[in-house]
This record gives C-alpha cells, sequence and structure tokens, in this order.
C-alpha cells in the first residue's frame, strides 16, 4: 500500500495547531528530506533535522532555502549517537518526532 502525504491539505495547519515554533530551537528526529521541516522553519530560531538515511539528508541539504541556511541543520545520524556526541551541549525548547516510529 503507497503512503499517501496530506490528502486533505491540512498537515501544515495541522503542525502549526500543535505548537508555536516562534523564536523556538527545534530538534526533529526522523527529519528525512525536510517534507516537514520546510513549514515551520522560517519561524523557528534554529532546526536541527535528524534522519539516519544519509540519502534523505543529502536532499534536504539541497533544499535548504538560501534564508533558512544559517537557521537548519541536517545530519545524517541516528538519535543514539547525535546524543553521545552532543553531550547535553545543546538545549531545546521542542522535539518534533515525525514519521519516526
Amino acid at each position: 500500500m503507497a503512503v499517501i502525504k496530506d490528502p486533505d491539505g491540512q498537515e501544515t495547519q495541522a503542525l502549526l495547531n500543535i505548537t508555536d515554533f516562534i523564536g523556538k530551537r527545534v530538534l526533529e528526529i526522523g527529519s528525512g528530506d525536510g517534507r516537514l521541516t520546510w513549514r515551520y522553519a522560517d519561524l523557528a530560531v534554529h532546526v536541527d533535522g535528524l534522519d539516519p538515511k544519509i540519502e534523505r539528508i543529502q536532499q534536504a541539504q539541497k533544499d535548504i532555502p538560501v534564508d533558512l541556511r544559517n537557521r537548519v541543520n541536517f545530519q545524517a545520524i541516528d538519535l543514539e549517537m547525535f546524543y553521545s556526541r552532543q553531550s547535553g551541549q545543546r538545549k531545546y525548547d521542542l522535539v518534533l518526532l515525525s514519521w519516526a516510529l
């Protein structure tokens, strides 16, 4: 069965209704190619997008709009490895799990 992404065109509004992204530091786990990231990244002060699949991250990096390049960072890494490398260095206001389970 094929996955239908946002068949009703309500995904962006639903995401923005869940929380306020304005001025937040966001950790997006399972960011993939940035499909959801682009829906809120212009509101956030910083976004770290993680996904273990390098092809998806490469696509996300390629698609970063020029005006977001200093605020959005994508890494091909799993959460455990990311956490062990960070050692609590970064703090986030919001953690978003997108299709990660």
